[in-house]
Formats: structure tokens, C-alpha cells, sequence
């Protein structure tokens, strides 16, 4: 199954969502933009380990693929992929395009 951006999109906002109730703490209004890590970012180091393993497991349900979004790639980039919601969901659909080229 092919994920669009906007599939990625709203798959981050529900693991967000999950991840607000596990672990109790209020989310911000989630818009496309909305920042999740970094210096205006909402969640702590902690919180962004469960969401990238939310986002991840998500992912390989929907696909069969699996991804890894927190690896040396990821932490080297100038603008990091955990920025915001736009910003890991791209970095998401990069991934899963390599995983699928890579057959």
C-alpha cells in the first residue's frame, strides 16, 4: 500500500493522539506545521522515542515495510525530520520510497 504525505500527516497526528493519552500530557491544536521537537517543540526527548516507534509500527501495519526514522541519517541533516509534523512526515515517505526501491 502506497502512503501519501497526507496519510503520513494524519498517521503522526493519531500516534501523537495515543501517546498524549499514554503518557498525560496535553497536546498543542495539531496542524501540518505544528512543532514536536526542538526548541518550540512539545514533547520531550522520551516522548519523540515513543512517537518514532508509534510512527514506525504504523507504518510497517499499513505497508509491510520496515523503516527506521531515528538512525544516523536522520540526526545528521542540517534541518532535523522531528521539527515538526511536515518534516517527519517527508522524511517518512523518503524512507518508505527507499524501502520499496530496495524491494
Amino acid at each position: 500500500m502506497k502512503l501519501e504525505t497526507a496519510d503520513l500527516v494524519e498517521m503522526i497526528k493519531s500516534c501523537l493522539r495515543e501517546i498524549s493519552d499514554e503518557e498525560g500530557f496535553e497536546l498543542p491544536s495539531l496542524s501540518n506545521d505544528t512543532e514536536i521537537f526542538g526548541e518550540t517543540g512539545f514533547l520531550d526527548s522520551m516522548a519523540l522515542v515513543s512517537l518514532v516507534t508509534a510512527v514506525e509500527e504504523a507504518i510497517e501495519q499499513k505497508t509491510g515495510l520496515t523503516v527506521s526514522l531515528a538512525d544516523e541519517r536522520a540526526m545528521s541533516q542540517t534541518r532535523s525530520p522531528f521539527q515538526s509534523i511536515t518534516t517527519l512526515s517527508e522524511y517518512a515517505a523518503l524512507r518508505i520510497n527507499e524501502a520499496q526501491a530496495d524491494g
